[in-house]
């Protein structure tokens, strides 16, 4: 027959906390250490990084995986920070008007910081022609000129005009001029006739007239129809020589652009249409009565629109988009009201995030571009086509049919940076087509530290990192000590540290905060330990009713004493930031039947799948432990009293079991101590999470119900290296009262729980009558012989019907 595992033994205080040894600490305070620049212990994020940014064929994006708390967005700016000044500047982008296509605004690439000055020689340019074209018309040779043109048509005009009276003058015709145009009448001696000498005439005389007349008239007519295309040929030889002015007013300013941006073809390209639009439109610049200059839409046509201004940028730009909707990342076409109708141009479109970020790095939270509308597939159509379109949502899905401005593509070279969490990667990875092809580069933070003697230093270099950032007090050496206490206690583990440095820089403003009322120039221990405090005070109100109720006896919890299948397991609740352990009674039921243990909080559906499983599996354990050979008879419940809200997880599989085998066996279980940890088919005991909150959860009932001697806890010897619990609850442990008992297998705690031996079967699988496991193995088999007995008797019933 096998022995018994050993008894553990109760831990010391120097097993369940880790404390800071100062001797790592060479300093005072952290003002005279050295700041970090870049964090330590992240090697493989920095690493993702390096080769990220690094890597220059399509598709290598960086997603940086990470905990929420863990300051991945600065860290990541940090990092970029450093590399852009390694990268050339990336060029300047302007949208200029096209002549050809209105609708279709052209794109200038500009070396780096030559946008502004095209823009200003642009606006130079336009002030010429404001000035410059006006004052040419209204210069002396322009007036000369344009009077000679004057007296030119209308000499023309008058001369065949003339001619056709002097021709009706002999022929005794008089040709008058009316409003309404010229009329030929009969004359004599220059004078016309009236009606009444007109009717005199003879028949003859009158037929003559009235045939001279006609001829005359046709004559007259036939020049008048000539009089329009005298004033288009006046009007085409104004137009040359406004042209002509135009153009001698345009020439040296237009010469100069030219020669001065020559470098720049396409620059020049948009010199000579602006030259040729303005000669086009050379009237309008003429002043008169009804306005004093060229209209503002015409104007705007020779503007510069600079989308992309990199001249204050020195190497690659860094840009963060906290908003990431369609608009702000591919730009939009913004529109004015313009008499009671939105009307728009060149000048109104607005660069985007990934305009910005063109030749350098972009960085965007995953979660916030997945929530806004057709951003995300906005942000991989540019990523996979190499090129920002500027278009409308409307436009885009064609819900508007209304003619826009449509400005060329510009062609997209960055490093686009996703900031999200695993599991939103994860999600991504398997269900976006596209996701892996563009993002290939994954930098994952980790979200713990190793604690080691030159880990401490690194640590403690951080801290003063953060501090000089933060504008904190420094911080003295046992300060620093209690803070990387406090990190490995938020890491849950006495060999590690957080790396979540939100929280650590939260803790370290709240002791500045306590540091300045207590008017200290330097933070210290106590101030650590009383942020601790306080931040606990602050968030504890749910906690210190569930207390409340317990002391008050609502709430059954016995942490004395002994009592048949009843159990204090422990859970851990989490509300909001506050994270806090809770005992609660769990009971069992047994009794004769087939093989079934009923989970009350599943049938009730407030357990989840993985309490559930637990429950399977230590049915499964007491079947195969105690009827191996045969049907195991038993009909049992388990139940978490007083619980009204979800239970998950499988950690209290092990005070479960306890309770179910003390139900059958009826001997009793001791109320003084908790237990915690999972269980599995083989009776191992495994670890579970939260085990400082648990112990601690128990430690303060044991307090609110009086004076804490003798309780305990039973946990996975597997937790112990998770142990950093509070000082209240060392103190106890030192003066011996309250223990934490590390169990590997559940024999382990059947001995601590209930003073028997375990027992351990013999080659027959036979256990000791005395022990708890013989006891156990007893008690199903009277169970066995009632189960068949009543079979027995029901088929004899069933038989005597038949």
């Amino acid at each position: 027959m096998n022995p018994d595992p050993p008894l553990p033994a109760p831990l010391t205080v120097d097993e369940v906390y880790r404390r800071c040894p100062l001797a790592p600490l060479t300093f005072e305070t952290t003002d005279e250490l050295p700041a970090l620049e870049m964090p330590f212990g992240q090697d493989r994020a920095t690493q993702a990084l390096e080769f990220g940014t690094g890597i220059a064929n399509h598709g290598f994006n960086i997603y940086v995986l990470g905990h929420a708390r863990s300051d991945r967005l600065g860290l990541v700016r940090q990092f970029l920070e450093r590399a852009r000044i390694h990268r050339n500047t990336p060029p300047d982008w302007c949208l200029v008007f096209n002549f050809v296509n209105p609708d279709e605004p052209r794109a200038l690439r500009l070396p780096a910081g030559e946008g502004r000055k095209l823009r200003r020689d642009f606006e130079r340019l336009i002030e010429e022609l404001t000035s410059a074209i006006p004052a040419t018309f209204d210069s002396d040779e322009y007036q000369a000129r344009l009077q000679e043109l004057q007296q030119e048509i209308a000499s023309r005009q008058q001369g065949g005009i003339s001619e056709i009276g002097k021709e009706a003058a002999e022929r005794d015709i008089a040709l008058i001029s009316t409003p309404s145009g010229f009329t030929l009448l009969p004359s004599r001696d220059g004078e016309a006739l009236d009606p009444e000498e007109y009717a005199k005439l003879d028949d003859d005389k009158r037929e003559e007239i009235e045939s001279t007349i006609a001829e005359l008239q046709q004559k007259l007519q036939q020049h008048v129809q000539q009089m329009p295309r005298l004033r288009k040929q006046f009007q085409e030889k104004v137009r040359a020589l406004n042209e002509e002015m135009v153009l001698f007013a345009l020439g040296a300013p237009i010469r100069e652009l030219k020669d001065e941006w020559s470098h720049l073809p396409a620059v020049c390209q948009q010199l000579d249409a602006i030259r040729e639009d303005v000669i086009t439109h050379a009237e309008a610049f003429r002043a008169d009565g009804r306005r004093s200059g060229p209209p503002a839409q015409l104007l705007e046509r020779y503007r510069i629109n600079l989308l992309i201004d990199n001249a204050d940028i020195d190497g690659a730009p860094v840009i963060y988009e906290d908003l990431p909707n369609h608009q702000r990342l591919t730009g939009q076409i913004e529109h004015q009201v313009s008499q009671g109708a939105l009307v728009t141009s060149f000048m109104l479109v607005r660069g985007g995030a990934l305009h910005r970020a063109n030749g350098g790095f972009l960085i965007i939270d995953a979660r916030r571009v997945l929530s806004q509308p057709a951003a995300w597939d906005s942000l991989k159509r540019v990523l996979a086509s190499g090129e920002i379109r500027i278009e409308s949502l409307e436009r885009l899905y064609g819900l508007v049919s209304t003619v826009s401005l449509q400005p060329e593509p510009i062609p997209v070279r960055l490093k686009v940076v996703l900031i999200g969490d695993r599991l939103l990667y994860y999600l991504l990875s398997r269900y976006d087509p596209d996701f892996l092809e563009l993002f290939k580069v994954q930098a994952d933070f980790e979200d713990e530290l190793p604690r080691s003697d030159d880990d401490l230093r690194l640590y403690a270099r951080m801290m003063a990192t953060m501090a000089r950032h933060g504008g904190l007090r420094p911080l003295k050496r046992e300060a620093v000590a209690r803070m990387i206490e406090e990190a490995s206690r938020m890491a849950a583990d006495q060999a590690k540290l957080t790396a979540h440095d939100r929280d650590l820089r939260d803790l370290m403003m709240e002791a500045d905060y306590w540091a300045a009322s207590s008017a200290r120039r330097r933070i210290g221990c106590e101030h650590i330990e009383q942020a601790i405090a306080e931040r606990e005070r602050r968030a504890n109100r749910i906690e210190q009713i569930g207390l409340e109720r317990i002391e008050r006896g609502m709430v059954l919890i016995s942490v004395t004493g002994e009592a048949v299948a009843q159990v204090n397991g422990l859970s851990v609740l989490q509300i909001g930031a506050r994270r806090f352990g809770r005992p609660s009674r769990i009971t069992a039921t047994a009794r004769p039947g087939k093989d079934q243990v009923v989970d009350i909080e599943r049938e009730a559906k407030l357990g989840g799948p993985i309490h559930s499983k637990g429950v399977m599996i230590l049915s499964r354990f007491i079947a195969s432990r105690y009827a191996p050979e045969q049907e195991l008879s038993l009909t049992a419940s388990l139940a978490f009293e007083q619980s009204y809200g979800g239970v998950e997880g499988d950690s209290a599989s092990v005070a479960e079991a306890l309770a179910l085998l003390s139900a059958i066996a009826r001997v009793p279980l001791k109320q003084h101590l908790a237990v915690t940890g999972s269980l599995n088919q083989l009776g191992e005991v495994q670890a579970v999470g939260g085990v400082n909150e648990k112990i601690e959860g128990f430690f303060a009932v044991c307090q609110q119900n009086g004076e804490v001697d003798g309780q305990g806890v039973l946990l996975p010897a597997s937790n112990v290296d998770q142990l950093m619990l509070k000082a209240e609850v060392r103190e106890a442990i030192a003066e011996g009262r309250f223990s934490i008992y590390p169990i590997r297998h559940i024999d382990q705690a059947i001995a601590l729980m209930t003073g028997l031996d375990a027992g351990q079967p013999d080659d027959r699988g036979h256990f000791p009558p005395e022990t708890f496991n013989g006891k156990v193995a007893a008690r199903l088999t009277r169970f066995a012989r009632i189960t068949r007995k009543s079979t027995a008797s029901s088929r004899k019933k069933a038989s005597k019907k038949d």
